[in-house]
This record gives C-alpha cells, sequence and structure tokens, in this order.
C-alpha cells in the first residue's frame, strides 16, 4: 500500500509534464497544417470513404449501414495502432530530457496512449457525422457504455506501448518489424469485413485477437445493444493483464534505459 501511495504521489507531481507532452503531439502533428486539427475530424471520414468505396461492393449487401461498420472498427484499431506506433520511440526520442533531469520515464509512453485517446474523440465525433447521414446510429440507453471499450482497448494498448518503449531501447529494428505486424494484424482483424466470412475451423483465430473483443463490444452498442457481462470480462482481462505485463517489464528494464538511449 505505501508503494502504491509512492507512485501515486510521483503521478501527481509530473501530471502536468504529461499534460504539456501530449499538447506538444498536438502542436507536432499539425504544425503548418492549414486545416490544423481538423485532420483529427476528416481523417477518418476520410479512411472510412475510401474503405467503403473498395469494400462495399463485397460486403456493404451483408452488413446494414457499411460506412458505419468501417468507421466504428477503424475507432478501435486507430486508437490502439497508433497508441503502440508512437509510444514505440518515445523513450529514444526524448534521450536529451531523460540524461539532463529526473523524469518518470513511463511517462512518455503514457502520454502517446492519452493522445491517440484524445484523438479518438475526434473520431467519435466524426463517426456522429456520418451516422447523422446515414442513420447507421439509434439513439438508445447503450450509448452510455460506449466508455467501456474505448477504456479496455486503451488499458491493452498502455501495456504493449510499455513493453514495445523498453525493448526498442535496445532493440531499434522493432520499430521496423512492429510495422509490418501492425499492417498483417489489420487485416486480421474485421474492420471492413464480416467475420462470418472466415472460415468456422479459423475463426478461433480471429478469436485470439485481443483487438477483436473490444471491437465487437464497441459495435454491438453502436447496434443499440447492451453487451454481456462475460464480454466485459474478457476485454476487461485482456486489457489488464497487458497492463500489469507492461508495467512489469517497464519496470525491470527502465534503469538500463541511461545505457542505450
Amino acid at each position: 500500500m505505501k508503494k502504491i501511495n509512492i507512485y501515486w504521489s510521483n503521478f501527481v507531481k509530473y501530471r502536468y509534464l504529461l499534460i504539456q507532452l501530449v499538447i506538444s503531439d498536438f502542436k507536432v502533428k499539425y504544425r503548418r497544417s492549414i486545416l490544423g486539427i481538423l485532420w483529427s475530424l476528416l481523417n477518418p471520414i476520410l479512411m472510412m470513404i475510401v474503405f467503403s468505396i473498395i469494400f462495399s461492393a463485397l460486403f456493404e449487401s451483408d452488413i446494414p449501414h457499411f460506412a458505419v461498420y468501417v468507421l466504428t472498427g477503424r475507432i478501435i484499431w486507430d486508437l490502439y495502432s497508433q497508441a503502440t506506433a508512437s509510444a514505440m520511440l518515445s523513450i529514444v526520442n526524448n534521450e536529451s530530457l531523460i540524461k539532463k533531469v529526473y523524469v518518470p520515464k513511463y511517462i512518455f509512453p503514457l502520454s502517446k496512449s492519452i493522445f491517440s485517446l484524445v484523438n479518438t474523440f475526434f473520431s467519435i465525433l466524426a463517426l456522429i457525422i456520418v451516422a447523422l447521414f446515414t442513420g447507421g446510429v439509434e439513439v438508445t440507453t447503450a450509448l452510455f457504455l460506449l466508455p467501456f471499450p474505448l477504456i479496455y482497448t486503451l488499458m491493452f494498448a498502455t501495456g504493449i506501448s510499455f513493453i514495445l518503449a523498453a525493448y526498442t531501447v535496445f532493440f531499434r529494428d522493432l520499430e521496423h518489424l512492429y510495422q509490418v505486424l501492425l499492417t498483417a494484424w489489420m487485416y486480421f482483424t474485421p474492420l471492413f469485413y464480416p467475420v462470418k466470412i472466415v472460415p468456422e475451423d479459423l475463426r478461433f483465430l480471429v478469436e485470439l485477437n485481443p483487438v477483436y473483443w473490444t471491437l465487437e463490444m464497441f459495435r454491438q452498442i453502436i447496434d443499440g445493444k447492451i453487451p454481456s457481462l462475460n464480454l466485459h470480462m474478457i476485454c476487461f482481462a485482456i486489457g489488464a493483464i497487458s497492463l500489469l505485463a507492461g508495467v512489469l517489464i517497464f519496470r525491470k528494464k527502465q534503469d538500463r534505459f541511461i545505457l542505450y538511449v
């Protein structure tokens, strides 16, 4: 209990740095951009249009409100992929600060996860706009549960971010390997195709995909359904195990960062 209090007080002490890192990421991302932060809204809509044009001929007859289906998939996937991919170099890119002053090193990958979560809110706004035009979302009490799949995805992404950030310090090629893995992972995740097209004897591979479960919960809520307690437990377990593993690995490796950055 004493250690928890120490960690919490340490987090509170450096919370302003965390906020500044998130703000800095926004400034860097939209620097010299004419539309600026509006790209956070336009990007998911444009990507939804592209995927809808490419895949609608194949799957639209099987999936009602295909545009909403695609966009919900992109929201969950982008939250995970952006958080983890950007966190990989968060320690390496802040080597000058780490070498000069004491800063809790977990702040850097954590800021990337929070930045991705903030971006996700803009994507949800884009989803609302698309839904208004297509009628793809029915307003029900289930929508109050929308934060749950986002929180579970954030937990999972943050845990993986800690692991990737730690190991990238020692193995820089991991950045390139992970980009390849992300691409393959995206196509193994039912973002723009229905799960039923996967042969039944191979569907267990889909169910082994951690992102699939939070995506399924997110889509159920958008469809006006209340996710089952079992689905909540699965998503929470995935997020909690990932987060715990990430924290433990990061703590174990962080004292050696200074020797490799």
